[in-house]
């Protein structure tokens, strides 16, 4: 594909698809915008600002097309301790080295290692997200009254119901603009966009980070930086292979770890607060049939435009058609599958879906869950490989010879299963060890291979292995002791 081509599908593929998706998105950035900048401490101006220079900047270098990136809530966790004991312009200065911190991080092509994340870590991910998103809307619907519930079904009803007639237009889109004016034109009292915080009535202007450039400066706001660049690089990179899967096509992670670093630090020099991708409104966006770059692009214009140019209607769109944009992201968000297949499910991969759900869950830290999930994969799938190593006799009629056959993968979590594997008593005068059929693949697993020839050679019996591959050894030349003839037979202890 031509770089021509390339642009004109990444962009113009479908631009009216694009522009009504970006339009429903940026609707539901504002109140999540203000929302997050409350959680963090700041002005609702630092959130709507970070989230339309962010939105605009990853259009152009992210790597996931119709991915959705602006302030998020994991990150303002993040920043509440750093803005209370040190002030606006510490948070500056700490989302901008989030950035450089990305951008490193992309520059040593780490970001493709996401893939070593599970499926069920992935799942678990997912549901978790999904679950807090619905959570969120619980305090606008908690002690509300009537009318709230009547327009949150209301809107529910036409973003399920209007796909069935036609879906030329975003349902979601359809539903805010609805219920929006029945509300204007009714004078109902409910619970507005206004009410959440007063938005911004000017352009963001250039600044850089007003904190003095020393050693102290650098030690309170690096831990908090590190921490925003992991935890913003994570959401990313999960997002980004969820949207993958959504829209069967592939994304560039290690030019998304660029892309977010560049965007930070864009935001951080606009006024603007660290932000990472979004997953609810890049679902929002994708199933309202965005696909391209431009629907990300104009859903940061649009931002800008609605809070500087029609800021008092955007005020008066009421939080109960938004609630309801969010209930359907979370609705469609979770896996149900996943729940309803827990029996058939292979044991080991629902611990894992569940314990990371429950741990995002309960701490609203979505780096928590994701480890633990990535530790206990790794745990699980350690122990099936570790088990997998057979050793095998082989009958000979030689007097005082063995013969053994190893198959499966030697390594730190296989190596005592080897070595116990062998029989030690008698006489032997000759031992044969064929790992033709086998891999070598750490010291560990060099040291079994040590203990067992040593076992040997200690009885008087010749040791020989066989079959073994160039890299077991490259391995047992490096780190091997058995072959170093200086060494005496006890050496292994």
């Amino acid at each position: 594909m031509t770089i021509v081509a390339s642009v004109r599908q990444q962009w113009l593929a479908n631009p009216r698809r694009d522009l009504l998706a970006g339009t429903v998105v940026a609707l539901a950035l504002i109140p999540e915008a203000i929302a997050f900048s409350i959680i963090a401490g700041v002005d609702p101006a630092v959130g709507l600002y970070a989230s339309f220079v962010i939105a605009v900047t990853i259009a152009f270098v992210g790597g996931r097309p119709a991915m959705i990136s602006a302030a998020t809530g994991a990150m303002a966790l993040l920043m509440v301790g750093l803005v209370r004991d040190h002030g606006l312009e510490y948070l500056f200065a700490a989302s901008l080295l989030t950035g450089v911190f990305q951008i490193l991080i992309g520059l040593m092509k780490l970001g493709r290692y996401i893939r070593f994340v599970s499926r069920s870590v992935m799942t678990g991910f997912v549901n978790a997200l999904a679950i807090l998103i619905f959570l969120a809307q619980m305090p606008e619907l908690i002690g509300a009254d009537w009318q709230t519930f009547a327009l949150v079904g209301a809107a529910l009803a036409i973003i399920y119901g209007l796909p069935r007639i036609t879906r030329a237009v975003p349902s979601p889109l359809v539903a805010i603009v609805a219920v929006s004016a029945f509300v204007i034109l009714t004078g109902l009292d409910v619970r507005t966009v206004g009410d959440m915080g007063q938005m911004p009535s000017a352009l963001p202007m250039f600044h850089i980070p007003n904190v003095p450039l020393t050693w102290e400066t650098l030690t309170i706001i690096g831990p908090v930086a590190a921490t925003l660049a992991f935890v913003g690089l994570l959401e990313s990179l999960l997002t980004a292979n969820l949207l993958d899967d959504i829209t069967d096509t592939p994304s560039d992670k290690d030019r998304e770890t660029r892309g977010q670093g560049m965007a930070n630090i864009a935001s951080s020099l606009f006024g603007g607060m660290a932000g990472c991708a979004m997953i609810g409104q890049s679902i929002i966006n994708v199933t309202s049939g965005a696909r391209g770059r431009l629907s990300t692009l104009w859903a940061g214009l649009f931002l800008l435009f609605l809070i500087l140019v029609l800021q008092d209607w955007v005020a008066q769109i009421p939080m109960a058609a938004l609630v309801a944009v969010m209930i359907m992201v979370s609705i469609g968000a979770f896996d149900w599958g996943s729940v309803l297949k827990l029996r058939s499910t292979p044991f080991q991969s629902s611990v894992v879906m569940i314990a990371t759900t429950a741990t995002v869950v309960v701490t609203h830290d979505l780096s928590k869950g994701v480890v633990l999930g990535v530790i206990l994969s790794a745990v699980f799938f350690m122990r099936k490989v570790g088990n997998t190593v057979r050793v095998e006799e082989i009958e000979t009629s030689q007097e005082g010879v063995l013969r053994y056959r190893v198959t499966g993968n030697l390594f730190f979590a296989s190596a005592d299963v080897f070595a116990a594997a062998f029989e030690h008593h008698g006489r032997p005068t000759r031992v044969e060890i064929d790992m033709t059929d086998a891999h070598l693949w750490d010291l560990t697993g060099v040291a079994a291979v040590d203990k067992v020839v040593f076992r040997y050679r200690r009885q008087g019996a010749q040791v020989d292995l066989i079959g073994m591959n160039e890299a077991g050894r490259t391995l047992i030349d490096k780190l091997g002791r058995h072959d170093k003839s200086h060494l005496p037979v006890g050496a292994a202890h």
